[in-house]
């Protein structure tokens, strides 16, 4: 068995420090980059926990000089990440350290991509052509993940909504990749129960998507069946009696669902990422409802590879019927929700959630296409 409290090193797709204790290097390396002054974007809750009090203070002690940025919003906007651009110009940072979950480290990224870019932000946006314009350098970047969901600290891009329209963009270039990564399981010990659940199904759900994601890339495919296979063993564990190994294993299979969905995702993130936007709904639930219901859209036609994905989930003789299944009752074992209408959703949200749904850039890669009028009847069914 892997060994979680020595700190192993490997180099996909960026350098990853793993293992229980690598936050304590994160001052060494600034040091070693001749880095004094970084700036630390988190959340607000993350920004009064004390174990990020505690990187603060080490920080500080060897004789860096960090500054914290945490106007960060559970589903982030545009002036969220206009502000850190001005916390680091005015403090004058020479690096950026992202902490926290997926929101975190998304406006992180979208900061370092401001410090030296100054057009419109959204001007950057990938899916209207904008990394043509990300030419110039961004400053030193790291990422310290504290959920095992998102797997965004090996990310290349950031997904920032308008603060008006709530309408999500997608910033993108491969210069967003962070240097290195210390990706620590002890920074998510003291997760409560319903993150760890609702971000362990996020990480799933990358997974899952990426293995039925169209196109050809049998690397992403290995390595989405591996993450699930960790998930598999580990997250019921990680929810409600949660130990070094189970934490470990979240936290890779989370870093290797962002890696597999360079891939693609699909059908359950076009449905999850309005509930966000419109009705604020944290991420990882959104996917852990819409999950069953939009593997079941998907299941007719690829029975094949719902058969590998039930091996990998632990399913005995399994077929696509058993593995949507077994996602209503995993997330009913980690005490999440099966119906929208739980998380406020009405009847009078479907038609506005729809034609968001229809918009979002994660559908053309499902591997069957999705209507408008598909996406009304999945909301209609999950309600």
């Amino acid at each position: 068995m892997t060994d979680f409290h020595k700190i192993h090193q490997y180099n996909f797709p960026t350098v990853v420090r793993f293992g229980i204790g690598a936050i304590q290097e994160l001052g060494p390396h600034l040091k070693t980059q001749q880095l004094q002054q970084p700036l630390l974007v988190t959340d607000p809750v993350i920004a009064s926990l004390d174990f990020f009090k505690k990187i603060v203070s080490d920080l500080s002690s060897q004789g860096l000089r960090p500054e914290v940025y945490h106007g960060v919003s559970k589903n982030p906007v545009k002036s969220d990440v206009l502000k850190g651009g001005e916390a680091f110009q005015e403090n004058q940072c020479d690096a950026i350290v992202g902490i926290g979950g997926g929101a975190a480290l998304d406006v992180a990224r979208a900061i370092a991509l401001r410090i030296h870019h100054h057009r419109d932000l959204f001007d950057y946006d990938d899916l209207i052509g904008g990394d043509q314009y990300i030419t110039g350098e961004v400053p030193y970047f790291i990422t310290v993940p504290t959920t095992a969901g998102t797997g965004s600290e090996v990310g290349r891009s950031a997904i920032i909504s308008e603060d008006d329209t709530k309408r999500k963009r997608i910033l993108f270039s491969p210069k967003l990749l962070a240097k290195i990564v210390f990706a620590d399981p002890a920074l998510t010990f003291d997760l409560p129960p319903f993150v760890t659940a609702a971000t362990g199904m996020d990480a799933l759900t990358h997974n899952m998507e990426a293995y039925l994601a169209k196109g050809f890339h049998p690397m992403a495919d290995g390595i989405a069946l591996e993450g699930i296979k960790l998930i598999a063993s580990s997250l019921e564990q990680a929810v409600k009696q949660p130990d070094d190994v189970s934490r470990s294993k979240m936290l890779l299979a989370s870093l290797m669902g962002a890696v597999a969905f360079q891939k693609g995702l699909g059908v359950v993130h076009s449905l999850a990422h309005p509930l966000s936007s419109l009705l604020d709904t944290h991420h990882g639930l959104a996917n852990a409802i819409c999950l069953p219901y939009g593997m079941e859209f998907n299941s007719e036609g690829l029975e094949d590879r719902f058969v590998t994905m039930g091996q990998a989930l632990g399913i005995e003789q399994p077929d696509s019927k058993k593995v949507v299944e077994h996602l209503f009752q995993l997330n009913d074992r980690l005490g999440l929700p099966a119906k929208l209408s739980s998380q406020g959703v009405k009847p009078e949200h479907i038609e506005t959630l729809a034609d968001l749904a229809e918009a979002d850039f994660c559908h053309p890669n499902n591997p069957k296409p999705v209507t408008r009028e598909d996406f009304k009847q999945l909301y209609l069914k999950a309600l």
